[in-house]
């Protein structure tokens, strides 16, 4: 059997040829060895212990779970189950249908996934940021402050319930175009029409697909490349013009200039000094002028751009051009997803939005500056290098939302009276230890903190520490029945605010986060390549290679049949047991044991 990351790196060179034909793909499914790589993938997401309809779990991987899977894809009679429908809550307040798939089910789905990333994920856009290989919203960000430069209007685009109406039919055709494979089609059509159980009611599917499935990420990037490759032709065609004509205010103002300079260095060595200083600030009052006024005429008509990025299915475009452009943009875009991939726009979202005011993407308010401020550029004088850049913010609402929704502020308003903001104990927390209780709130500091620190005012998030930081200081004194100053003193040592902890190394002090919010000008990970990488896969020490050594991490021994346990947490492990010592010794959530240690556990 050869191993996953050689078939999947064969499959990858083929990708970028348009032509080329994928074929024998189902077959990849009757390795092993795919299986062990598809649990090692997926065992330390949140969900991989979470069970399906079926109530099984990840927990006792092993040979004759593979070999059951295997067999019934040989026949073909391997039928992904329903998934188990669950709802979280949307920024919104409107509620995000979630699909939990069973065990099974995930697995395959990840062999699936494997496949087709191989396939598709070096043939996407670069416009697309959205769940794939070091991309991420900060990456879409970083993209739009670059390429957006000088946009007058920004068209916000929003598809409606895009996971919930995409269209089977159109997806499988456009699978087809790539792969001829029927039995590995059929699979995904089997994945689609899987159908949903909801409060215990049977629900068939026939469009979408299942948010928390394995496979919705890719198929949906599958399906939104042919918009994104529509972008990229729409941009060819309008596109217009190679520069924009000189403003007749600059203009003026350069010659007046130039001509002044040509005057003062033919008549230099006839001036005194006096006269000599006198020309220099005549000469450099001239280049303050002309550097008042823009370059190009921000209303030339021949002059016309358009820039896109895509996350998901949030899309931003700029525009160079008139308003009646933008709108003419939206009315085709509406008509393409209507008429070519069956979705639909949503009209209360899908806005056009003026360069001066601000557009909303990935929760960043996005607006073009304005400000013609003059600041040195090394080696090159002085320059205007602020005007016409994109400037990203963190909207108010943003932070103050999530500090409602912690629990940690009450906003008092009166009429006529300014609103005054008062920080709240957290009841949920009082039963925490000290430091376990300050490391909570340091991890949702840090959380709204990284994924806003690429915006201009990110240090407006002193204020969202503050508050959470008296709130810290309430439930403290509400956990020992005394006042907010004696909770704080009780925990200060040396000027530092310490709370304590314990680990197994011994005792260990927290601090309230307190590093600062600088705006960092570029996303972690920012390196982007469009081909996904698999020297990640099989490094000694993970899964793959501790399964394939066929020694028991519980007794040692050597045996040919291997089962891996897994919790879902290293907090549900007992340390009194054997088992459960090992792991939290070698902070794992998995053990790879023999059939006899399995048993022993599961007694």
């Amino acid at each position: 059997m050869r191993s996953p990351k050689v078939i999947l790196e064969n499959l990858q060179k083929h990708s970028k040829e348009e032509n080329y034909k994928y074929e024998r793909l189902y077959r990849n499914l009757y390795n092993e060895d795919f299986y062990l790589q598809a649990l090692q993938n997926i065992y330390a997401n949140k969900g991989a212990m979470t069970p399906g309809i079926d109530g099984l779990t990840l927990d006792g991987f092993g040979k004759e779970r593979v070999e059951r899977l295997i067999a019934s894809l040989k026949d073909h009679s391997y039928q992904p189950k329903a998934v188990r429908r669950q709802y979280i809550k949307k920024k919104s307040g409107k509620l995000r249908p979630l699909g939990i798939s069973s065990s099974d089910d995930k697995l395959v789905g990840e062999i699936v996934k494997m496949i087709l990333e191989s396939i598709y994920d070096p043939t996407f856009s670069n416009y697309s940021h959205g769940f794939r290989l070091k991309r991420s919203c900060h990456t879409a960000l970083m993209q739009l402050q670059h390429n957006f430069t000088g946009i007058k209007w920004f068209v916000e685009g929003d598809i409606k319930s895009y996971f919930d109406t995409i269209d089977h039919h159109s997806l499988i055709n456009i699978l087809r175009r790539r792969i001829k494979d029927e039995a590995f089609i059929e699979l995904i059509w089997k994945f689609l029409h899987a159908g949903y159980l909801e409060k215990w009611e049977y629900h068939a599917t026939f469009s979408g697909i299942a948010q928390g499935s394995g496979i919705s990420p890719i198929l949906s990037n599958i399906y939104l490349n042919e918009f994104d490759h529509y972008m990229e032709n729409y941009k060819k065609v309008f596109d217009n013009g190679e520069s924009r004509e000189k403003s007749a205010e600059y203009m003026k103002a350069k010659i007046q200039h130039q001509t002044y300079a040509d005057k003062v260095k033919k008549e230099w060595d006839k001036y005194s000094e006096e006269e000599k200083k006198t020309a220099l600030y005549r000469k450099a009052e001239l280049k303050r002028e002309f550097q008042k006024y823009p370059i190009g005429n921000p209303m030339d008509e021949n002059y016309k751009r358009i820039q896109y990025v895509r996350y998901a299915d949030d899309f931003i475009i700029g525009v160079i051009g008139s308003r009646e452009d933008a709108e003419k943009i939206k009315s085709d875009i509406k008509e393409y997803f209507k008429k070519e991939l069956k979705l639909e726009l949503s009209e209360e979202k899908t806005l056009i939005t003026s360069g001066k005011d601000k557009a909303r993407f990935l929760g960043y308010d996005v607006t073009v500056c304005n400000d013609n401020t003059l600041a040195k550029v090394k080696g090159k004088g002085t320059s205007r290098i602020y005007t016409n850049k994109i400037k990203l913010y963190l909207p108010k609402e943003k932070w103050v939302r999530k500090l409602l929704d912690y629990g940690v502020l009450k906003i008092v308003s009166r009429p006529g009276e300014k609103e005054v903001w008062k920080p709240l104990q957290r009841d949920e927390y009082i039963f925490l230890r000290p430091g376990e209780m300050v490391l909570k709130y340091n991890a949702q500091i840090q959380g709204i903190y990284n994924y806003y620190r690429l915006a201009s005012n990110v240090s407006v998030l002193n204020k969202f520490r503050y508050v959470m930081e008296y709130s810290l200081y309430k439930t403290l004194a509400a956990k020992y029945r005394i006042t907010m100053t004696k909770a704080k003193l009780k925990f200060t040592k040396n000027k530092e605010f310490k709370a304590p902890y314990n680990t197994k190394s011994g005792t260990r002090y927290a601090t309230l986060y307190n590093s600062g919010f600088r705006r960092v000008k570029y996303a972690l990970g920012s390196y982007v390549d469009i081909v996904p990488e698999y020297g990640h896969l099989n490094k000694p020490k993970e899964l793959f290679y501790r399964y394939k050594a066929n020694i028991c991490e519980m007794c040692g021994a050597y045996v040919q049949s291997m089962k891996v346990y897994q919790v879902r947490s290293l907090a549900d492990l007992d340390s009194k047991t054997e088992w459960g010592a090992i792991m939290q010794k070698k902070q794992r959530k998995t053990l790879v044991v023999c059939e006899e240690c399995y048993n022993k556990i599961h007694k």
